[in-house]
């Protein structure tokens, strides 16, 4: 069963006085199933992540649709936008989006704060989150006292107490050291086991090596996938490896 459907999206940004157009996607067409952890790879500049920020609702495409388990994304009110992510989306970003003056705690209830739901009701979710990812003996602590896995994790928890339908993922470990890089990784694999689907937007081979599948946009469009299959991780690495340089030297497309 498909939870997300992205059909023929397009975006296109005109400058300031509408001198020049810019089709950062040109027709980007996807379905992402339940449970699956997909990776999409391209270079700096490829629309990447202006398709994250539209399977956000935090832009429009210009044409096309996007489909989060049956609803039209381009359909919903704007007043309506806020609650529907709550609802339905948990994101994870290379840079925390934590806040300073708010314990781990606090950070992690936020989304729940803002959807009204009850404090014990927060607690009872907490606790199975924060013993899986490790941060139960320091939730009373604040950002800036602990180290960036330790943030990093404290947003996985956070995107996970909304019990979404889908993780977006943005470089999740583009700010982390390579101890904090594999533990990350490890956990997505494991929330991912566990039946929580994810897609994660990155740069880094070694991260895309742990999704089910991965997608290569370039020149805004699908460009290539590739496909686990019976894949260890270091074999879908080297694969992986091997279409980044195919794409960059012009090899070969996707159809």
């Amino acid at each position: 069963m498909s939870i997300l459907k992205v059909n023929h999206v397009k975006k296109i940004y005109t400058t300031r006085f509408g001198k020049q157009r810019v089709n950062a996607l040109e027709d980007v067409t996807f379905s992402v199933e339940k449970g699956e952890y997909v990776a999409i790879m391209g270079e700096s500049g490829s629309g990447k992540t202006t398709l994250l920020n539209i399977l956000a609702a935090l832009d429009k495409a210009t044409s096309g649709q996007v489909l989060l388990n049956g609803m039209d994304l381009s359909t919903i009110r704007e007043k309506e936008i806020a609650a529907f992510r709550r609802e339905n989306l948990g994101f994870v970003f290379q840079d925390f989006n934590l806040l300073d003056t708010f314990s781990l705690q606090d950070n992690i209830f936020l989304p729940l704060v803002l959807a009204g739901v009850k404090y014990d009701e927060m607690q009872k979710r907490l606790f199975p989150i924060a013993r899986k990812l490790e941060i139960g003996n320091i939730l009373s602590k604040y950002p800036y006292e602990v180290s960036g896995g330790q943030k990093q994790r404290t947003a996985v928890a956070r995107a996970l107490i909304t019990n979404p339908k889908l993780i977006l993922a943005d470089e999740p470990t583009g700010a982390l050291d390579s101890r904090s890089s594999d533990q990350l990784l490890g956990l997505f694999s494991d929330i991912n086991a566990e039946g929580q689907t994810i897609l994660m937007v990155t740069h880094s081979t070694k991260a895309a090596s742990h999704a089910g599948r991965v997608l290569f946009i370039k020149d805004g469009q699908v460009y290539h996938q590739i496909y686990r299959g019976n894949l260890t991780n270091e074999e879908l690495y080297q694969k992986i490896s091997d279409t980044l340089t195919m794409i960059a030297t012009g090899g070969g497309r996707y159809e």
